[in-house]
């Protein structure tokens, strides 16, 4: 069983905490993040959504799928913020059978350096100390998202690792997935496999060729997905994990959503490589804590 811990008046990572992220790949912090600030950025959301014109993008976000990844609207997301839809969210012709706010899958991939309330979000110094004392010699902020696992509609996310996607080298992807509601087995908690964190490298590489993107798999083992746990997150709880966890999420077929703030931070004293799919200008690198 993967420990948690009570982080209500979270001062550093315990020597405990360390061990637990060591052995399993991922560190579950209860009650870090308080109910007050969840509600606050879910508020935000809404707010940000009223000024969305779906009449003008209509990208869908799919795991299934990669005809996203070709799309000039999601590859220069990552100095935008950019809003992308369920798959389901559509009927046969093309028209949105649902309200646009729950229609969306998911908005990204620079808030934390375009809106001010995610920025002092993302920036919170607990963020920072834990990124620090798991080793980032010069943390950096390099990407967040704003998933909301929508009612009935909710997408699956197959098993993955984030470093596949946001690469450094050496590996340095370090992810913090915020818990805005209560995160059950019902409506499409995280599943992570403890311990399959362990390696060099990932077991794919998303490539980035100018406008165009590629898969490139460097080990076809399958993931060993019957060692899944459910990473059940109350809402306030954080999840720590690195970019070689290999993790994943089911439908969310029931009636509640499950919304979720997720930062990946690297270390900016590592090679981020430029085939990388997320790139932005020379006059936006990525910011600090």
């Amino acid at each position: 069983m993967i420990p948690r811990f009570n982080a209500t008046a979270f001062s550093g990572l315990t020597t405990e905490m360390h061990k637990a992220f060591t052995t399993n790949g991922v560190l579950v912090l209860d009650e870090l993040v308080s109910h007050q600030d969840c509600d606050r950025l879910r508020l935000h959301m809404n707010t940000m959504m009223q000024s969305f014109d779906a009449s003008e993008h209509s990208t869908v976000f799919s795991t299934k799928s990669e005809a996203h990844a070709q799309d000039d609207y999601f590859l220069s997301s990552g100095h935008q913020t950019r809003f992308f839809f369920e798959e389901e969210a559509f009927d046969n012709n093309g028209q949105l059978t649902r309200p646009l706010p729950e229609a969306i899958n998911k908005v990204g991939h620079a808030m934390h350096d375009t809106d001010d309330i995610f920025a002092g979000f993302a920036r919170q110094p607990a963020f920072k100390t834990i990124a620090t004392e798991l080793g980032l010699v010069d943390p950096r902020l390099a990407q967040s998202m704003y998933i909301f696992k929508q009612p009935e509609i909710g997408g699956e996310v197959g098993c993955h690792q984030d470093a596949t996607f946001i690469r450094t080298e050496p590996n340095s992807c370090l992810g913090f997935w915020v818990a805005l509601e209560d995160a059950t087995e019902e409506n499409g908690c995280l599943w992570g496999i403890p311990g399959g964190h362990l390696g060099d490298q990932p077991k794919s590489l998303f490539i980035r060729e100018g406008t165009q993107t590629r898969t490139e798999v460097l080990d076809d083992t399958p993931y060993e997905e019957d060692k899944c746990v459910p990473l059940l997150a109350p809402k306030g709880t954080v999840l720590v994990f690195g970019g070689l966890l290999p993790h994943m999420s089911r439908a969310n077929r029931s009636s509640k959503s499950r919304h979720a703030y997720t930062l990946h931070v690297i270390d900016g004293a590592a090679h981020y490589p430029e085939n990388n799919w997320l790139q932005r200008p020379a006059s936006m690198p990525f910011g600090r804590f």
